[in-house]
Protein backbone atom coordinates (compact mmCIF):
# COMPACT_ATOMS: atom_id res chain seq x y z
CA UNK A 1 0.00 0.00 0.00
CA UNK A 2 1.42 3.09 -1.01
CA UNK A 3 2.29 5.43 2.20
CA UNK A 4 0.28 8.68 2.04
CA UNK A 5 2.99 11.16 3.41
CA UNK A 6 5.87 9.67 2.20
CA UNK A 7 9.00 11.12 3.11
CA UNK A 8 7.36 14.61 3.88
CA UNK A 9 9.11 16.38 6.44
CA UNK A 10 6.80 17.18 9.58
CA UNK A 11 6.74 18.49 12.97
CA UNK A 12 4.27 18.09 15.81
CA UNK A 13 4.03 20.28 18.45
CA UNK A 14 2.73 18.66 22.30
CA UNK A 15 3.62 15.10 20.85
CA UNK A 16 4.92 14.02 23.85
CA UNK A 17 1.33 12.47 24.43
CA UNK A 18 -2.08 12.36 24.21
CA UNK A 19 -3.36 13.19 20.64
CA UNK A 20 -0.06 15.22 19.34
CA UNK A 21 1.66 11.39 20.05
CA UNK A 22 -1.29 9.95 18.03
CA UNK A 23 -0.28 11.89 15.39
CA UNK A 24 3.01 11.74 15.20
CA UNK A 25 2.64 7.81 15.50
CA UNK A 26 0.32 8.16 12.25
CA UNK A 27 2.33 9.97 10.28
CA UNK A 28 5.30 7.96 11.30
CA UNK A 29 3.34 5.25 9.42
CA UNK A 30 2.41 6.46 6.73
CA UNK A 31 6.13 7.21 5.71
CA UNK A 32 6.56 11.10 7.01
CA UNK A 33 10.30 11.97 8.50
CA UNK A 34 8.86 13.47 12.18
CA UNK A 35 10.06 15.83 14.07
CA UNK A 36 8.52 15.30 17.66
CA UNK A 37 8.16 18.99 19.86
CA UNK A 38 7.61 18.62 23.18
CA UNK A 39 8.74 20.72 26.15
CA UNK A 40 8.38 17.18 28.30
CA UNK A 41 12.25 15.65 27.27
CA UNK A 42 11.47 12.27 28.48
CA UNK A 43 7.89 12.02 27.25
CA UNK A 44 8.75 13.04 23.88
CA UNK A 45 11.94 11.01 23.18
CA UNK A 46 9.92 8.15 24.65
CA UNK A 47 7.61 8.34 21.48
CA UNK A 48 10.35 8.80 19.31
CA UNK A 49 11.70 5.57 20.18
CA UNK A 50 8.70 3.75 19.95
CA UNK A 51 8.29 5.17 16.19
CA UNK A 52 11.81 4.17 15.91
CA UNK A 53 11.38 0.73 17.29
CA UNK A 54 8.59 0.44 15.14
CA UNK A 55 10.40 1.23 11.78
CA UNK A 56 8.95 4.53 11.24
CA UNK A 57 11.68 8.13 11.05
CA UNK A 58 11.56 10.35 13.98
CA UNK A 59 13.63 12.35 16.63
CA UNK A 60 12.93 14.72 19.00
CA UNK A 61 13.29 18.30 19.61
CA UNK A 62 12.21 20.51 23.05
CA UNK A 63 11.06 23.97 22.59
CA UNK A 64 8.20 26.09 24.31
CA UNK A 65 5.67 27.29 21.74
CA UNK A 66 5.38 30.31 23.81
CA UNK A 67 8.88 31.47 23.14
CA UNK A 68 9.96 32.76 19.44
CA UNK A 69 13.31 31.78 19.66
CA UNK A 70 11.95 28.23 20.67
CA UNK A 71 10.11 27.91 17.71
CA UNK A 72 12.42 29.42 15.39
CA UNK A 73 14.97 26.87 16.54
CA UNK A 74 12.26 24.55 15.77
CA UNK A 75 11.63 25.26 12.16
CA UNK A 76 15.43 25.21 11.43
CA UNK A 77 15.85 22.31 13.00
CA UNK A 78 13.30 20.51 10.87
CA UNK A 79 14.88 21.99 7.71
CA UNK A 80 18.38 20.74 9.13
CA UNK A 81 17.44 17.32 9.61
CA UNK A 82 15.20 16.76 6.63
CA UNK A 83 16.06 19.30 4.27
CA UNK A 84 13.02 21.25 4.49
CA UNK A 85 9.60 21.67 6.09
CA UNK A 86 6.02 20.06 4.16
CA UNK A 87 3.87 20.43 7.55
CA UNK A 88 3.41 22.19 10.60
CA UNK A 89 0.97 20.15 13.10
CA UNK A 90 0.08 23.09 15.78
CA UNK A 91 -1.33 20.51 18.43
CA UNK A 92 0.20 21.96 21.99
CA UNK A 93 -2.30 22.71 23.92
CA UNK A 94 -3.49 23.88 27.46
CA UNK A 95 -6.66 24.51 29.09
CA UNK A 96 -7.59 26.32 32.83
CA UNK A 97 -10.08 24.05 34.89
CA UNK A 98 -13.73 23.81 34.07
CA UNK A 99 -14.68 26.54 36.28
CA UNK A 100 -17.28 29.88 36.28
CA UNK A 101 -15.08 32.33 34.37
CA UNK A 102 -14.44 34.85 37.13
CA UNK A 103 -12.70 32.29 38.83
CA UNK A 104 -10.01 31.68 36.32
CA UNK A 105 -6.65 33.86 37.44
CA UNK A 106 -4.88 36.12 34.95
CA UNK A 107 -1.63 34.10 34.83
CA UNK A 108 -4.52 31.12 33.81
CA UNK A 109 -5.84 33.36 30.80
CA UNK A 110 -2.36 34.58 29.70
CA UNK A 111 -1.20 31.31 29.46
CA UNK A 112 -4.10 30.03 27.91
CA UNK A 113 -3.67 32.58 25.56
CA UNK A 114 -0.31 32.00 24.84
CA UNK A 115 -0.16 28.23 23.98
CA UNK A 116 -2.89 27.46 22.32
CA UNK A 117 -2.60 31.18 20.04
CA UNK A 118 0.22 32.85 20.67
CA UNK A 119 2.15 29.23 19.25
CA UNK A 120 -0.33 29.70 15.96
CA UNK A 121 1.29 33.19 15.36
CA UNK A 122 4.72 31.92 16.45
CA UNK A 123 4.45 28.90 13.80
CA UNK A 124 3.09 31.45 11.12
CA UNK A 125 6.34 34.20 11.80
CA UNK A 126 8.43 31.68 11.30
CA UNK A 127 7.32 28.31 8.85
CA UNK A 128 5.87 30.64 6.50
CA UNK A 129 9.40 32.08 5.21
CA UNK A 130 10.38 28.40 4.79
CA UNK A 131 6.93 27.48 2.88
CA UNK A 132 7.73 30.59 0.38
CA UNK A 133 10.98 29.27 -0.11
CA UNK A 134 10.10 26.31 -1.07
CA UNK A 135 7.10 27.13 -3.04
CA UNK A 136 4.27 25.76 -0.49
CA UNK A 137 3.42 24.24 2.79
CA UNK A 138 0.93 22.99 4.91
CA UNK A 139 -0.33 23.97 8.60
CA UNK A 140 -2.41 22.33 10.34
CA UNK A 141 -4.08 23.53 13.42
CA UNK A 142 -5.34 21.79 16.61
CA UNK A 143 -8.18 23.56 17.24
CA UNK A 144 -11.81 22.19 19.59
CA UNK A 145 -15.40 21.92 19.03
CA UNK A 146 -15.44 24.17 22.23
CA UNK A 147 -14.86 26.65 19.69
CA UNK A 148 -17.46 26.04 17.64
CA UNK A 149 -20.38 25.02 20.12
CA UNK A 150 -18.71 26.98 23.40
CA UNK A 151 -19.99 25.46 27.01
CA UNK A 152 -20.14 27.37 30.65
CA UNK A 153 -16.83 26.59 32.78
CA UNK A 154 -14.19 26.72 29.99
CA UNK A 155 -15.18 30.51 28.64
CA UNK A 156 -11.50 31.91 28.41
CA UNK A 157 -10.21 28.50 26.59
CA UNK A 158 -13.33 28.21 24.81
CA UNK A 159 -12.16 31.71 23.10
CA UNK A 160 -8.88 30.88 22.40
CA UNK A 161 -9.79 28.05 20.18
CA UNK A 162 -12.29 29.92 18.39
CA UNK A 163 -9.71 32.42 17.66
CA UNK A 164 -7.67 29.35 16.13
CA UNK A 165 -10.23 28.95 13.48
CA UNK A 166 -11.09 32.03 12.81
CA UNK A 167 -7.09 32.65 12.33
CA UNK A 168 -6.95 29.54 10.66
CA UNK A 169 -9.15 30.87 7.80
CA UNK A 170 -8.05 34.07 7.65
CA UNK A 171 -4.57 33.19 7.26
CA UNK A 172 -5.52 29.99 4.32
CA UNK A 173 -7.19 33.31 2.30
CA UNK A 174 -3.62 35.21 2.66
CA UNK A 175 -1.12 32.56 1.99
CA UNK A 176 -2.98 31.10 -0.41
CA UNK A 177 -1.15 32.54 -3.24
CA UNK A 178 2.14 31.48 -1.82
CA UNK A 179 0.59 27.83 -2.47
CA UNK A 180 0.75 27.28 1.33
CA UNK A 181 -2.44 25.55 2.95
CA UNK A 182 -3.96 26.26 6.19
CA UNK A 183 -6.57 23.76 7.98
CA UNK A 184 -7.58 22.87 11.16
CA UNK A 185 -9.17 19.79 13.25
CA UNK A 186 -11.45 20.41 15.75
CA UNK A 187 -11.76 17.03 18.09
CA UNK A 188 -14.26 16.64 20.72
CA UNK A 189 -13.52 15.50 24.21
CA UNK A 190 -10.96 12.92 24.95
CA UNK A 191 -10.83 11.30 28.04
CA UNK A 192 -7.19 10.13 27.63
CA UNK A 193 -5.73 13.39 27.11
CA UNK A 194 -3.72 14.67 29.77
CA UNK A 195 -6.11 17.80 30.49
CA UNK A 196 -9.42 15.38 30.44
CA UNK A 197 -9.80 16.31 34.41
CA UNK A 198 -9.43 19.77 33.70
CA UNK A 199 -12.03 19.94 31.00
CA UNK A 200 -14.16 18.26 33.30
CA UNK A 201 -13.71 20.49 36.70
CA UNK A 202 -12.48 16.99 38.73
CA UNK A 203 -12.03 13.62 38.81
CA UNK A 204 -13.01 11.92 35.50
CA UNK A 205 -15.70 9.57 37.17
CA UNK A 206 -17.99 7.82 35.59
CA UNK A 207 -20.77 9.74 36.20
CA UNK A 208 -18.98 12.98 34.57
CA UNK A 209 -17.84 10.50 31.17
CA UNK A 210 -21.48 9.76 30.70
CA UNK A 211 -22.23 13.26 30.34
CA UNK A 212 -20.16 14.19 27.92
CA UNK A 213 -20.78 10.87 25.95
CA UNK A 214 -24.76 11.44 25.83
CA UNK A 215 -23.92 14.45 24.13
CA UNK A 216 -22.47 13.14 20.98
CA UNK A 217 -24.78 11.37 18.43
CA UNK A 218 -22.23 8.26 17.70
CA UNK A 219 -22.25 7.27 21.44
CA UNK A 220 -18.36 7.31 21.76
CA UNK A 221 -15.22 9.88 22.62
CA UNK A 222 -13.00 10.83 19.73
CA UNK A 223 -9.79 8.95 20.10
CA UNK A 224 -6.04 10.18 19.39
CA UNK A 225 -6.34 7.89 16.01
CA UNK A 226 -9.71 9.71 14.76
CA UNK A 227 -7.65 12.93 14.88
CA UNK A 228 -4.33 11.56 13.48
CA UNK A 229 -6.45 9.96 10.52
CA UNK A 230 -7.76 13.50 10.20
CA UNK A 231 -4.52 15.16 10.81
CA UNK A 232 -3.15 12.59 7.92
CA UNK A 233 -5.43 13.74 5.45
CA UNK A 234 -5.02 17.42 5.56
CA UNK A 235 -1.08 16.58 5.11
CA UNK A 236 -1.44 14.17 2.25
CA UNK A 237 -1.33 15.14 -1.12
CA UNK A 238 -4.88 14.05 -1.19
CA UNK A 239 -6.04 17.71 0.41
CA UNK A 240 -3.76 19.22 -1.96
CA UNK A 241 -6.93 21.97 -2.44
CA UNK A 242 -8.17 22.06 0.65
CA UNK A 243 -7.63 24.92 2.56
CA UNK A 244 -9.35 27.04 5.11
CA UNK A 245 -11.28 23.98 6.43
CA UNK A 246 -11.88 23.18 9.99
CA UNK A 247 -12.67 19.51 10.19
CA UNK A 248 -15.13 18.53 13.42
CA UNK A 249 -13.77 15.33 14.67
CA UNK A 250 -16.88 14.78 16.68
CA UNK A 251 -19.10 12.24 16.09
CA UNK A 252 -21.71 14.89 14.90
CA UNK A 253 -21.52 16.49 18.67
CA UNK A 254 -21.42 19.95 16.88
CA UNK A 255 -24.96 19.42 14.21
Amino acid sequence: MTERVKDKSIIVTGAGGGIGEGIARRLADQGAQVLVNDINVSQGERVVASITEAGGRASFFAADVTRSADVAALVAAAVARHGRLDVMVNNAGWTHRNRPALEVSEEEFDKCYAVNVKSIYLATVHATPVFRTQGGGSFINIASTAGVRPRPGLTWYNGSKGAVITTSKSLAAELGPDNIRVNCINPVFNPDTGLAAEFAGGQLTEERKALFRASIPLGRFSTALDVANAALYLASDEASFISGVCLEVDGARCV
